[in-house]
């Protein structure tokens, strides 16, 4: 519930769509990209920014959104996990992790995904411990990271050869 006296309105885009919405100063990014635009990508994990869940990428690069107020993204372009995908098309990196066992329970993925994405816009070619050091800020309870690392080295590949989408 917002009261009338403090609510804000923001406007932002979400996955190349425009959002408008009205809400609390202290509502973060990531409650308004879950409860108001229906983006369920985003997991909410730590609250603190420390697990990556939440992780999206706003104006180009990646951030926390639970640290980030849904009024900070005031005029921003926000990608969400939802964007990878083209329909029933997988991007290379969501393919690679599915082929090399990179997810089990899939909390972290979204938000290892997103972190990813920007490490080999970065850095085409990773060594595994450049990609070990790309996603050290977020934390995975389940793999041991050996598959994610696999399907990292295997996603950069598919997209250094031309992969349909970066």
């Amino acid at each position: 519930m917002t009261s009338t006296q403090t609510a804000r309105a923001v406007s932002l885009t979400v996955d190349g769509e425009p959002v408008t919405g009205v809400v609390e100063p202290r509502r973060t990014l990531s409650d308004f990209l879950r409860k108001d635009c229906g983006k369920t990508g985003v997991h909410v994990g730590c609250e603190h920014g420390v697990c990556g869940a939440c992780t999206v990428v706003l104006d180009g690069r990646t951030a926390r959104s639970c640290c980030t107020l849904a009024v900070q993204a005031e005029g921003a372009e926000v990608a969400t996990v939802e964007s990878l995908a083209d329909g029933a098309s997988l991007h290379p990196l969501q393919e690679a992790f599915w082929e090399h066992h990179g997810l089990q329970c899939g909390f972290c993925t979204p938000g290892l995904l997103l972190t990813v994405r920007e490490l080999l816009a970065d850095n085409p070619d990773p060594t595994d411990a450049e990609i070990r050091a790309g996603i050290s800020g977020n934390l995975c309870r389940c793999t041991g990271y050996q598959f994610i690392v696999d399907a990292v080295r295997a996603a950069a590949g598919k997209l250094r050869e031309g992969g349909p989408r970066q």
